[in-house]
Order: structure tokens, then C-alpha cells, then sequence
């Protein structure tokens, strides 16, 4: 495991990491994606994963940027 990914889960562990919570209509799903150290990556990255949802065929999708303690599941 490299440094970043280590202090990544650690923030993630803690409760310090960003997370954006995507929520889709057809399926009615919830997908988080993340972590990330800041909210400015993480907002640089959201789009490339919104756009392979796009491309799943979802439609309709909506998301929030949340600083969190995530655990797997990461869909629902």
C-alpha cells in the first residue's frame, strides 16, 4: 500500500475524508465514490465516474459532496 492510499484510509478511519454520494433514479440506487483527502479532488474527479454512470445508461442522477466515515457496502 502506498503513503497516499495509507493516509487515505486513515482519513477515511476518522471520519476526514471526502465522499460524494450519488443517488440515480432507474435503478433506484445509491453509489458513494471515494475517499479522497480534499473535496477540491474530489470534485475534479466526480465527473469521470458521473459520466461512466451516464454511460451505464442512468439517467437521471444527483449528487452531494459529504466528509464521512465510509464502509463497504459502497452501493445500495
Amino acid at each position: 500500500m502506498g503513503p497516499v492510499r495509507a493516509i487515505r484510509n486513515l482519513g477515511n478511519r476518522l471520519g476526514l475524508a471526502w465522499w460524494a454520494k450519488i443517488e440515480t433514479d432507474n435503478p433506484n440506487s445509491i453509489y458513494w465514490f471515494g475517499p479522497f483527502l480534499t473535496k477540491r479532488n474530489l470534485k475534479n474527479k466526480v465527473a469521470v465516474f458521473m459520466n461512466d454512470l451516464t454511460e451505464e445508461g442512468i439517467e437521471s442522477m444527483d449528487h452531494s459532496f459529504i466528509r464521512c466515515r465510509r464502509i463497504e457496502p459502497l452501493t445500495f
